[in-house]
């Protein structure tokens, strides 16, 4: 039977009187990759920051890899990527070797340095400063240095926020392999909601609450979401139908 990597079971929160997410419900199996979208001010972020235990549960329960949150210690297993790079210090003097290399933990499971340098596809850059890098560029370097130690879950908050169609397809592939090919369970918030489901293998749609989980065959054959988002919309999501339209 597959771990559940993340179990969340009747979370609630709110910011003074004001209510973020309600009654929120669901699990995520190792090896699967998740793809979290909604509106603006839907939760998204909240949730995440719940699971984290950045933000402080309220109502419900989260559990880790079969572990309560509050008791769970093995954060080596978990890399986070927030959404728009604001803790990196663009004026910190070290080379991206360097900055990968500081993602290290006392850990046996960590990578060659250089095999993540490749795997991001910016060995040349190694011995560039991160402030003289593209945000692209630096973005990979941030991902390069949470993959060193080898986590067996990633979380991405808005990963593409300002990158180019090219250099975001890029990174969506990148993911993708990283979940078919290493195994690692990814959860991944975006607004790319028609874009997500050439690489996620499920679907959760937050606006508040959830509005609907599970696979995107699942998400193509449910009326609710044909009602919810209209035919045309929904098949553009699904990405079910995408071998039939190539070969028209």
């Amino acid at each position: 039977m597959p771990v559940n990597v993340v179990t969340v079971e009747n979370v609630a929160y709110s910011y003074n009187a004001a209510t973020a997410i309600s009654d929120v419900s669901f699990y995520i199996e190792q090896g699967d990759y998740l793809g979290i979208v909604g509106p603006n001010g839907s939760g998204k972020s909240t949730l995440i920051k719940i699971i984290l235990g950045i933000l402080p549960l309220q109502t419900g329960s989260v559990s880790l890899f079969d572990t309560p949150l509050s008791g769970f210690g093995h954060w080596d297993r978990i890399g986070y990527l927030p959404q728009k790079l604001s803790a990196l210090n663009t004026h910190f003097p070290g080379s991206v070797r360097e900055i990968v290399e500081m993602g290290r933990r006392n850990s046996k499971k960590n990578e060659n340095t250089q095999h993540v340098l490749d795997l991001m596809g910016i060995r040349h850059l190694a011995g560039r400063l991160i402030g003289e890098l593209s945000y692209g560029e630096q973005q990979r370097a941030m991902l390069a240095r949470t993959l060193v130690n080898r986590p067996e879950l990633l979380i991405f908050d808005e990963p593409t926020t300002a990158l180019d169609p090219e250099t975001r397809d890029t990174f969506y592939s990148l993911t993708k392999d990283l979940n078919r090919a290493h195994g690692t369970t990814i959860v991944l918030i975006t607004h790319d909601i028609g874009t997500i489901g050439r690489y996620a293998r499920r679907l959760l749609y937050l606006d508040k609450k959830i509005v609907f989980a599970g696979t995107f065959q699942e998400f193509c054959a449910s009326r609710d979401m044909t009602g919810f988002f209209g035919e045309k919309s929904q098949h553009i999501i699904c990405h079910q139908h995408d071998v039939l339209e190539n070969s028209k």
